[in-house]
């Protein structure tokens, strides 16, 4: 019990958290008083009912491929991926394809008048195959097999297949490979089936009188003219169907900030980008030069011990450096585009003094997980208490 310090043992009877009483009442006050949205990181229907339930305006972040790790959908994940051709690649999408549409509709159902912001497939193809080294493990096992005399051939073959796919797809840098618009720079089939999906979800229950505000993110942009033929594609896919479906629809194509390039270079790229939102990870990663997964195992510890560092800048944005880069992307790309949506994704957005120094540098909204919802509401609301701003950005 993290309240008490008691140490319970075997299972303990829990409680699903609410909101209600004085809280509740408390949050009605701090939603009067802010002027900063507050929005959620989903992409599953309970993630977005609970999302609902803590007070979110809007999904911020819906990451797809989170919707591609289900069981049931990895063989055919993986089929997509092995596939020799770019017609046996569009074969296998069109089975995902059905499964996309409709986590799409529950989602677009459940946030009912309210802006969806989905992310477009970002995370490098080899995160969805075995393993390497335990796929190189049991083609060497297999072999041994074979060797000793028994009938493995065909199983054999198979796992060989599946190294050559992995070992093709094996990067040093993974974080800094294939991935995100690169991806659908080389493989635009995927891209443009997720539109088709998003955009048949969107219209289809506009028909039946639900009001859809579609936000589609090309992440890991750095050039605009990496952009922009993205986007230029994608917007042909959108306005094709819904001129076919004969309904008005509002939607808007954008990026993630989360390369420094893009951050430098937000005035072009808001030639061709809606909306921003900062990866305030990946963006954290790339400027100081830390892994994540290594630094804060390694060494950050020891950089707060010895004050180094004053917070671990993957809990709280570092202000005077992401921070920098962050106000000067807001500044230049409302220079180019004064009505730019601009956003936060990253778990810092549910982080208090990151909410307050989103609302100092003029964000429209913060993006956190469903649980961190209550905090950014209150963070948001002593934000403008201590810093009032006149404009409100909040739909």
């Amino acid at each position: 019990d993290g309240s008490s310090g008691q140490v319970v043992k075997g299972e303990a009877p829990l409680l699903e958290p609410e909101i209600s009483g004085e809280f509740d009442q408390l949050l009605a006050m701090a939603d009067n008083i802010r002027k900063l949205g507050v929005y959620a990181n989903s992409e599953t229907i309970p993630d977005t009912k609970n999302a609902v339930k803590f007070g979110a305006e809007g999904i911020g972040l819906a990451r797809t491929e989170h919707m591609f790790m289900a069981p049931e959908r990895l063989p055919v994940v993986r089929e997509m991926i092995m596939s020799k051709s770019t017609d046996e690649r569009k074969k296998a999408l069109k089975k995902i394809k059905p499964m996309q549409k409709e986590d799409f509709k529950g989602i677009f159902r459940l946030m009912a008048g309210k802006p969806v912001i989905i992310r477009l497939l970002d995370p490098p193809l080899h995160e969805f195959l075995p393993d390497f080294t335990t796929v190189t493990t049991d083609v060497a096992l297999l072999r041994h097999r074979l060797n000793a005399g028994e009938d493995v051939k065909a199983e054999l073959k198979e796992k060989e297949k599946m190294l050559e796919l992995v070992s093709g797809l094996h990067e040093s840098n993974p974080m800094l490979g294939l991935r995100g618009c690169r991806l659908g720079l080389t493989w635009p089939e995927i891209n443009d089936m997720q539109v088709e999906a998003i955009f048949e979800a969107a219209v289809e229950l506009k028909k039946e009188g639900i009001e859809v505000y579609p936000e589609v993110m090309i992440p890991l942009i750095g050039f605009i003219s990496e952009l922009k033929p993205v986007k230029d594609e994608l917007k042909k896919v959108a306005d094709r169907i819904i001129k076919d479906s004969g309904v008005d629809l509002h939607y808007m194509f954008g990026t993630m900030i989360e390369i420094p390039r893009a951050a430098l270079t937000a005035d072009e790229i808001a030639k061709e980008a809606e909306f921003f939102s900062f990866g305030t990870n990946d963006l954290t990663q790339m400027t100081l030069g830390f892994s994540r997964d290594d630094a804060e195992g390694k060494f950050i510890p020891l950089y707060l011990e010895k004050g180094i560092l004053a917070v671990n800048p993957f809990a709280a944005i570092d202000q005077i450096g992401v921070g920098k880069l962050m106000k000067m992307a807001v500044n230049d790309g409302r220079s180019t585009r004064p009505d730019l949506e601009v956003g936060i994704c990253g778990e810092h957005g549910g982080e208090p003094s990151s909410v307050e120094f989103c609302h100092r540098i003029g964000l429209n909204y913060v993006s956190c997980s469903p649980f961190r919802i209550p905090v950014a509401r209150l963070a948001a609301a002593q934000a403008q208490i201590k810093t009032p701003r006149e404009f409100t950005t909040r739909k």
